[in-house]
């Protein structure tokens, strides 16, 4: 009983509220991911790893990255939610990604390691209810934020604005709260 309660005291409980941007997209759901992946590239996770066989500096690092995130963000990872969803009987269009930069990451990372619960960013381009192609992600800004760090929520903000350039991109609505910060 003694470790359960020692346990106990060495939570935090950090409440905020979530804000979940939905952009309607003025593309069919194939077109916009298509464009989507081309522009956030899938990461290479064997350059990384030879980086650091390597003991390569951050410089290279990040010439690396820069060089193959060419709107500022990389897939590390994506699922085409349709198949399986469809075992269901709901057979909507949905594609998840987790979308984010290492570089810009470790900028935030070197004050609180605990920011990598919300980067890389979950993104998903589905298809609504009306049959239009959406692309939701959380604000990037008010989820880091939380973190009370005014370092932190600088890149949070830096954070809001790549997103909002990639969706001008994309050529899809930039949500104002986006540009607020």
């Amino acid at each position: 009983m003694a470790i359960n309660r020692m346990r106990q005291d060495r939570v935090t409980d950090n409440g905020y509220e979530a804000h979940r941007l939905t952009v309607a997209v003025d593309a069919p759901y194939d077109d916009f991911r298509q464009r989507y992946e081309q522009a956030v590239p899938r990461l290479r996770r064997w350059r990384l790893v030879l980086q650091v066989a390597r003991k390569a500096n951050w410089s290279a690092v990040t010439s690396l990255t820069n060089a193959s995130a060419p709107h500022g963000f990389l897939r590390y990872w994506s699922s085409d939610v349709k198949p399986l969803m469809s075992l269901a009987g709901v057979p909507t269009p949905c594609s998840s990604y987790l979308m984010g930069n290492h570089i810009v990451a470790e900028e935030m990372f070197r004050h609180n390691p605990t920011v990598m619960v919300y980067v890389p960013m979950q993104t998903v381009i589905t298809v609504d209810s009306d049959g239009g192609t959406t692309f939701s992600i959380e604000q990037p800004s008010r989820a880091l934020a939380t973190f009370g760090s005014p370092d932190i929520a600088s890149v949070g903000v830096e954070l809001d604005r790549k997103v909002a350039a990639l969706l001008q991109h994309l050529g899809a609505p930039v949500p104002p709260s986006l540009l607020a910060s």
